[in-house]
């Protein structure tokens, strides 16, 4: 298993909370942080504790990516006009695997990144198996026609703990999602309340 897959257990209660809004999420059983130590009584976090923690959570949200992915799309963010924390989210709900995750054709956003990896997903018709990859409002995202009867998606389809938002139209009878437009932040259908301003002063300071 790699580190980032056993990650997934971990983010919740290392945040202390059910970023995702699962039914099965540890926090909800547990509200103290992974380890030896995690049953510690929680200390007031710093201003920095606080920016590190939004940080954290919002990149762990995506399926816990690397710094230097994090970095690189915060880096475009702040390039573009705009409010930086706005078009953070709108970069990271653009990527293909957060489609698929918010269509719900799969129930984590780490089954996402598997299932566009493994070359189940399509693009205006074309497959496309890199997860970040870019999409654009008006694009077609369909699960392949071989893979739509496969298990996860299936039961991902009936999930009730979670709803399609409205700059997606989806057809699960077709099993496809079009990106009708670049969600603002109060657009994003969080479980939890997510700072992106508080990551946009973490990258300042630091």
């Amino acid at each position: 298993m790699t580190k980032r897959t056993a990650a997934k257990y971990k983010i919740d209660r290392r945040m202390g909370e059910n970023i995702w809004g699962r039914a099965k999420s540890p926090v909800n059983r547990r509200e103290y942080g992974p380890g030896q130590h995690g049953q510690r009584r929680k200390q007031k976090l710093s201003d920095f504790g606080t920016q590190l923690r939004a940080k954290q959570k919002l990149k762990g949200y995506y399926g816990d990516l690397t710094e230097k992915q994090f970095r690189r799309i915060y880096a475009e963010a702040e390039r573009v006009r705009g409010d930086t924390g706005e078009n953070l989210v709108g970069l990271l709900e653009r990527r293909l695997d957060a489609i698929v995750y918010r269509a719900k054709f799969v129930p984590t956003i780490f089954a996402a990144r598997q299932f566009v990896n493994h070359g189940h997903v399509q693009v205006n018709g074309e497959r496309v198996n890199i997860a970040s990859y870019r999409v654009k409002e008006g694009d077609v995202i369909s699960v392949r026609e071989k893979s739509r009867q496969l298990t996860i998606v299936l039961e991902a389809v009936g999930l009730p703990e979670r709803d399609v938002p409205d700059y997606l139209e989806v057809d699960h009878n077709k099993m496809t999602a079009t990106f009708v437009r670049i969600p603002a932040l109060g657009d994003v259908p969080y479980a939890v309340v997510m700072e992106p301003n508080l990551v946009v002063e973490y990258y300042a300071q630091n």
